[in-house]
């Protein structure tokens, strides 16, 4: 194959998987549907310099992501495709960068591997057809690393300064996009890369001052305006908030220390495996610029996944910025299988097949499983998710046929790679996994929605419009403002729950609660049942004297 059309390869393939049906499910509470909204009520208020929630201040994040989805929505309308498109540009970018990166450091092929590697792998191409923060966060973290490297490892002052520039430049977009976390993780891999050096001087005071004032210009473009708007109460809160996190699982976000190894483990398939030998093996120090980088992408990885792992809070997403490493890690050691240099172990052979078929016998059960509910309801202990599946969802019978399909590839890999067909076969089997993914979020995973957040999402949707409250009880969803399409000015108590229950409102108030808090709403008999939809329940309180019309029972 001409090397020229690598790069070709790699766009196309990421542009005809990332962008796709971004808009075939509704967004998932809570990040998603959090972030979004952000970003509406920025285009509804007209208020880009705040971040707000129900148009009141939302301190945890900067805004830069929300710029970039308020910009889309602008372009394709305040949807989910708008949402979720900034992702599948950065999903773009991130593959073509890992290819020139990786051609930089040994040739085409290795870029083509590296890339293809990150595109086929289930967490890492997922979440660029997501809409949260972390691929612009990881991206942006990723090159500051990349760029430190370079700063350390070139000679000659003017390649030194620019690496520490756009070292700056990159952890200041970082910062915009979640906080002073990703200067915190770049500061760790830097002074543990200075440890292995036994704290001899690897660099000079003016890369460090390039780099911090670089990256001071671009976090002050947000940061300074806002303190000297309101003052440094937001950066008060954000400590708080960070500090709680490392101290205090977040509510339902609580987990085992080992947490993170198994999403990451499991979740990154199969690059998870093929990046084993790799990770654990000792690595001489060498002058070749591909090993010197590896020393930091390890130093990087455990520097993620053990820093996540103190935190309190345990969410899938804190460790993805492992997934960069991880793919290189991988790519590292196909390259050496196909230039010869090593060989596919059988402990990696059946790593593979048991996990491949752990992962292809689930996403052939779920379809199965849904379809078929009937016989596993009576062991479900659950009165909630018993209610969940008890939504009529239709499926059309061949869903489960993309599990089946995706392990015969699997295994036809596995073949090809134990005939020594090493590079044939790893690209069988990421491209494998790209279409698997591909194929299940479009023609499963919104039916697995129907189940779980469909029903309220749809109701939220009825009333868009409507001069009305709208509220959850029992429960919290960001859902309510972004379908709902709340606007600003409605009275100030339009955000108490209390009063929405118990005071003297002005105008009807749409009640949505899961089944299983029924109880709540018993308590007010002034609270009208509309319907049940699956686990939801619907209600309507109206003021004193009034008598309007509701949505439809049936």
């Amino acid at each position: 194959m001409n090397k020229k059309i690598y790069p070709i390869i790699i766009g196309i393939s990421a542009i005809l998987f990332f962008i796709p049906f971004l808009g075939s499910v509704h967004l998932f509470d809570w990040d998603e549907i959090n972030f979004a909204e952000s970003a509406r009520e920025m285009i509804v208020t007209g208020n880009f310099s705040r971040v707000q929630i129900d148009f009141h201040p939302f301190w945890e994040k900067p805004p830069l992501f929300f710029w970039m989805q308020a910009l889309s929505m602008k372009l394709f309308g305040i949807n989910e495709f708008a949402a979720r498109f900034p992702n599948a540009v950065i999903g773009i970018i991130t593959l073509m960068t890992l290819y020139f990166t990786g051609k930089r450091l040994y040739d085409e092929k290795f870029g083509l591997i590296w890339a293809l590697a990150y595109l086929g792998s289930f967490l890492p191409h997922l979440y660029f057809k997501s809409g949260i923060i972390d691929p612009f966060f990881n991206y942006f973290i990723f090159m500051s690393v990349i760029f430190l490297a370079g700063s350390i490892r070139e000679k000659g002052e003017s390649k030194e300064l620019k690496y520490s520039l756009f070292a700056g430049i990159s952890i200041g977009l970082a910062t915009l996009t979640k906080g002073p976390v990703g200067l915190l993780i770049a500061a760790i891999s830097v002074l543990i890369y200075w440890a292995t050096m036994k704290f001899k001087k690897i660099s000079s005071w003016k890369n460090i001052l390039i780099f911090s004032i670089s990256c001071l210009i671009i976090t002050s473009l947000w940061f300074v305006p806002e303190m000297i708007n309101n003052g440094f109460w937001f950066i008060r809160e954000f400590i708080k908030y960070q500090t709680n996190l490392f101290l205090k699982p977040g509510a339902g976000h609580s987990g085992p220390i080992y947490y993170h190894f198994l999403i990451v483990f499991l979740g990154c398939f199969p690059i998870s495996i093929l990046a084993l030998p790799v990770l654990f093996r000792k690595e001489p120090v060498s002058a070749d610029e591909g090993k010197y980088v590896l020393r930091w992408m390890i130093i990087l990885f455990w520097v993620v996944m053990i820093l996540f792992s103190i935190v309190k809070t345990k969410i899938v997403h804190y460790s993805s910025l492992a997934y960069f490493p991880l793919s290189y890690f991988a790519a590292s050691f196909v390259y050496e299988l196909v230039n010869g240099r090593n060989t596919f172990k059988k402990y990696l052979t059946w790593f593979l097949l048991v996990t491949g078929t752990i992962f292809s016998i689930i996403l052939i059960g779920i379809p199965l499983i849904a379809r078929y509910k009937d016989l596993i309801i009576p062991y479900i202990k659950d009165d909630f998710a018993i209610a969940c599946l008890n939504t009529p969802v239709k499926w059309n019978g061949y869903e489960f046929l993309i599990g089946a399909i995706y392990l015969l590839f699997l295994y036809a890999a596995v073949v090809m790679i134990n005939r020594r067909q090493f590079f044939r076969g790893i690209i069988v089997l990421f491209y494998a996994t790209a279409f698997c993914i591909f194929f299940y979020l479009r023609a499963v995973v919104p039916k697995i929605e129907g189940y779980s957040q469909a029903p309220a999402i749809n109701f939220y949707k009825s009333i868009s419009g409507q001069d009305v409250y709208v509220t959850t009880i029992g429960y919290y969803s960001y859902a309510p403002y972004f379908y709902f399409r709340k606007m600003p000015g409605a009275n100030i108590e339009s955000s108490n729950k209390e009063w929405l229950l118990n005071g003297e409102i002005d105008k009807p108030v749409y009640i949505v609660t899961q089944s299983t808090k029924k109880i709540l709403l018993d308590k007010h008999p002034d609270c009208t049942f509309i319907k049940q939809e699956g686990g939801f329940l619907f209600y309507y309180r109206l003021p004193k004297g009034t008598s309007l019309p509701v949505p439809s029972r049936e």
